[in-house]
């Protein structure tokens, strides 16, 4: 086993890093392992073990860019870890606002008329508005570890989320600006077969699409971060519930 200043060693050196904290705490469980291993089977001090253990993973840590989801250079490890996660995560976005997308189709055929076609539209959409709206009220508790500024130590982000929380703020004000149309035009070309608008009635089918896309994420990753407090909740003494 390792003394609590060798293992704060770890931890200082990977915070140089700039390691998000859970993805730091990972790593650093890792490192700390491959460090054992080392002293037991190559009869190493902590000191050399050590040494050779950031020669291992000094190729992690190169810096690179991730430009869809962040402004700096990341570490390699972060890059690789966040992109396995936001794919996955991107993919159940997508798949939850096909599904929205299936019951706007679904509306056009079932609504009386336009005017109620209209209003079922404005409900659809008003209610992703609402829902975050709520997120974001019953999570009140951890609002500050959702602001960018809002560090670990004053140099980390507390997750792999946190940088990306602003989607929500952003998805949602363009989602109130949907809810604001009448979205008339693809009632008007299926139900009436006015085939005159067909510009507006793509933007007003594929534009709607895409901003659910980017609340459902937006949400999704806020609900990944609030989890992720939750675990390292002995570690920052933060109540997530």
């Amino acid at each position: 086993m390792i003394n609590e200043e060798q293992d704060q060693q770890v931890t200082n050196y990977l915070v140089l890093h700039k390691l998000p904290l859970d993805i730091l705490l990972e790593v650093k469980d890792h490192m700390i392992s491959q460090v054992l291993d080392m002293q037991k089977n190559e009869s190493l001090t902590f000191d050399d073990a050590f040494h050779q253990t950031q020669k291992l993973w000094e190729g992690e840590f190169k810096m690179t860019k991730y430009a869809v989801f962040f402004s700096e250079e990341i570490p390699v490890i972060v890059k690789k870890i966040v992109k396995t996660k936001y794919n996955s995560l991107l993919k159940k976005s997508l798949l939850l606002a096909l599904i929205s997308f299936a019951v706007n189709i679904l509306f056009i055929f079932l609504a009386d008329n336009q005017e109620v076609y209209t209003a079922l539209f404005r409900i659809q959409n008003a209610s992703f508005v609402l829902f975050t709206v709520g997120v974001w009220a019953f999570n009140y508790k951890i609002w500050k570890y959702v602001k960018q500024d809002f560090k670990y130590r004053g140099r980390l982000f507390y997750s792999m989320y946190q940088q990306n929380m602003g989607l929500l703020v952003v998805s949602m004000s363009l989602m109130a600006q949907v809810v604001s149309k009448e979205g008339i035009y693809p009632y008007l070309f299926f139900r009436a077969h006015d085939h005159s608008e067909l510009l507006f009635v793509l933007a007003t089918l594929i534009l709607p699409f895409f901003i659910q896309v980017m609340v459902i994420f937006g949400l999704i990753i806020f609900f990944e971060h609030k989890k992720t407090l939750a675990r390292m909740q002995n570690f920052i003494g933060v109540s997530a519930g």
